[in-house]
C-alpha cells in the first residue's frame, strides 16, 4: 500500500509539473475593434466576390479557359486585403455592362501573377521569376 501511494504521487508530481509548463506558453492580448471590423470586411469582400462568381456566363467562361471553381476559390481564399480591395474597387468602377468580361479578366491577372511568383502552376507558358 505504502509503495502504491508512492507511485501515484510521483505520477501526479509529474503530469502536474507537465501540465505547469505548457500552460506557460499560452499568452493572451487585446484584439482591438479595428482589427475585429478588418477582418469581418475581409470575410464580407472575399463573400461579395465570390458572389458574383456565381453567375452562370462567368463559370461557363472560367471553364473554358481551364479554370475550375475550386481553383477560384482557393486563390480568393489566399489573396491578401490590400489586393482583395484593389480588385473590389477595380470591379466597382467598371461599366454595368463589362462587369463579367471585367471579373473575367481580373482573375486571368490573378492567375498569371500566381504562376509568376511560384504560387501555381495553372498556365505552362507562364515563368516562374524566382527561378
Amino acid at each position: 500500500m505504502q509503495s502504491s501511494k508512492r507511485y501515484f504521487s510521483i505520477v501526479f508530481a509529474a503530469l502536474f509539473m507537465l501540465t505547469s509548463l505548457v500552460s506557460i506558453q499560452a499568452q493572451a492580448a487585446m484584439v482591438g475593434t479595428d482589427e475585429v471590423i478588418a477582418q469581418q470586411q475581409l470575410n464580407v469582400d472575399r463573400a461579395e466576390l465570390k458572389g458574383m462568381l456565381d453567375d452562370q456566363s462567368v463559370q461557363d467562361k472560367l471553364a473554358s479557359m481551364g479554370v475550375s471553381p475550386d481553383q477560384v476559390d482557393q486563390r480568393i481564399d489566399s489573396l491578401t486585403a490590400d489586393e482583395l480591395a484593389y480588385f473590389n474597387t477595380q470591379l466597382d468602377e467598371a461599366p454595368a455592362g463589362a462587369g463579367v468580361v471585367g471579373i473575367i479578366v481580373l482573375f486571368l491577372v490573378i492567375f498569371v501573377i500566381t504562376d509568376m511568383l511560384c504560387a501555381t502552376d495553372v498556365y505552362s507558358f507562364v515563368n516562374c521569376i524566382n527561378r
